[in-house]
């Protein structure tokens, strides 16, 4: 196809009547497109993606801009990482799908339907060093989607009608859903971020409600996600068994030993698969105790129990045996390789202050931040939903471990109750019919969090809240998300779940 008749075709796309009917929202085709188009741009475009931006474009895209001209694919991907994505700390950019505006019309030869054209209206939005996030401009666009072996690529692109006139602007950031808002509000809530993963891709981020009044919550907000980072810390020592330099059943004693249990003899027992598993003896924290100091309350390996302890335990040991924190062998192993800028087990009165999602306890009470320096291999990961949702994709895709240690990492270790079990570092769930659910949670003051990868799928969901009342969104938000699979996560949780 010539550029000139491209160009043509999708000016006709855009202006001129069509005879086709809409697909409309309930159709597959419309849930498939604008799954596409939430790749492009929560994930490619907001979040400076070049992969996933790349992998989505015809060999031969050519992008119409009113303002900035033509592009084809090579020069439209040199243009947006030598501009929007030169320096992300600096200067962000957002755009929102203006809700209700889709139109999405399917273009087929004969029976067979080889493209879509899709027609809508957006706004942008800027944040410059750190600043509030101020509204853009809105604009007109049309795609052309087209079938490509089977998959969907953005063949052609009209952007057109941009306006910088706020009265203009037909939506307000993200908090656009009245039933969660209305939410929000009777629970006291004042943020919440959803995550939602298709395919094995995070597909979607939605955040709603306000950081302080007036100030709308941004696609970046960071949260306190508590024990969310046991997960991250499993994965870390998962890598360096994966490439040989750790070993899942030797004892952590050849490493770091406690010297509150230093002549215990179990102490000589204690390995990595203990500490995930949560089978290493401890109780959650040693001011649990009545001495507070660490101590043992069972064997190594010989019944469940939910233990921080046990993470920091093996984040000692695998420092002193790398000679780093265990933030920089995260950075290494997994932030850096998987896009998390915005991830770190270190957070400072600075550190991400104009987005960071202060805790709230029930009554709507704000409490007062948490700053954690060291780093705490159980707690206190502070993320995004963004960043978060990209380590859930890996995992969900296999976390790059060879086949026997993922089975190892997602089989049941150890059972916690009827239809539930903790693999290595996250909790299994058991569906039926061969299916099951990877899960975590995390809850400290202000915050309640939790997510669910469906393996079977590929689907799943992520759900960050700043508040203590977090958990009442829990069983509404995974229902309506994950559907029946929802509904049986939710009864096995409730001890409800049919045998």
């Amino acid at each position: 196809m010539t550029n000139t008749f491209r160009f043509f075709m999708l000016l006709l796309c855009a202006f001129a009547h069509t005879t086709q009917a809409q697909v409309p929202a309930t159709d597959p085709l419309y849930r498939t497109i604008m799954q596409h188009d939430s790749l492009l741009f929560h994930i490619g475009y907001n979040h400076c993606n070049l992969p996933v931006l790349q992998n989505l474009l015809d060999t031969d895209f050519e992008f119409y801009h009113d303002i900035g001209g033509t592009q084809n694919t090579q020069t439209f991907m040199q243009a947006f990482q030598n501009g929007l994505c030169r320096d992300t700390l600096a200067y962000r950019a957002r755009r929102v799908l203006v809700p209700g505006s889709t139109e999405l019309y399917p273009l087929y030869d004969q029976d067979r339907l080889y493209g879509v054209i899709q027609n809508g209206q957006h706004a942008f939005y800027e944040t410059e060093a750190g600043a509030p996030e101020t509204f853009g401009s809105t604009a007109r666009f049309t795609h052309l989607w087209l079938l490509r072996n089977g998959s969907w690529k953005l063949s052609g692109a009209l952007s057109f009608d941009h306006n910088s006139d706020p009265k203009r602007l037909p939506v307000a950031g993200q908090t656009d859903n009245d039933e969660i808002n209305a939410l929000l509000h009777e629970h006291h809530i004042p943020v919440l971020g959803v995550g939602l993963i298709e395919d094995g891709q995070l597909q979607q981020l939605r955040v709603y409600g306000h950081l302080e009044p007036g100030t709308a919550a941004p696609y970046n907000t960071v949260f306190n996600v508590a024990s969310l980072t046991k997960p991250v810390t499993a994965l870390v020592a998962l890598q360096l068994v994966n490439q040989g330099k750790w070993k899942l059943d030797e004892p952590l004693a050849h490493y770091y030993t406690d010297a509150d249990v230093a002549q215990h003899p179990y102490a000589q027992k204690l390995t990595t698969r203990h500490v995930l598993a949560h089978t290493t003896g401890f109780p959650n924290w040693r001011w649990n105790l009545p001495s507070k100091k660490l101590d043992f309350e069972a064997a190594p390996g010989t019944r469940y129990g939910y233990s921080g302890e046990g993470f920091e335990y093996l984040r000692k040991a695998l420092e002193k045996k790398f000679r780093k924190p265990l933030n920089e062998l995260a950075k290494e192993l997994l932030f850096t390789k998987l896009g998390m800028p915005d991830t770190d087990y270190i957070r400072t009165a600075a550190a991400d202050a104009p987005r960071f999602a202060t805790g709230y306890n029930a009554q709507g009470a704000a409490y007062a931040p948490v700053l954690n320096n060291p780093v705490n291999a159980a707690d206190d990961l502070h993320t995004t939903l963004a960043d978060y949702g990209s380590f859930l994709c890996f995992l969900l895709n296999g976390a790059a471990l060879k086949p026997e240690l993922y089975a190892e990492m997602t089989q049941a270790q150890v059972s916690t109750q009827p239809h539930k079990a903790f693999g290595l570092g996250v909790e299994r769930y058991e569906l039926g019919d061969g299916a099951f659910a990877l899960a975590h949670g995390g809850s400290d003051e202000g915050t309640r969090c939790t997510f669910f990868l469906l393996p079977k799928t590929r689907k799943g969901l992520l759900i960050f809240t700043n508040s203590d009342n977090g958990h009442l969104l829990y069983e509404k938000l995974i229902v309506k998300y994950l559907g029946a699979q929802g509904r049986r996560i939710v009864e096995i949780e409730t001890r409800t779940a049919e045998p």
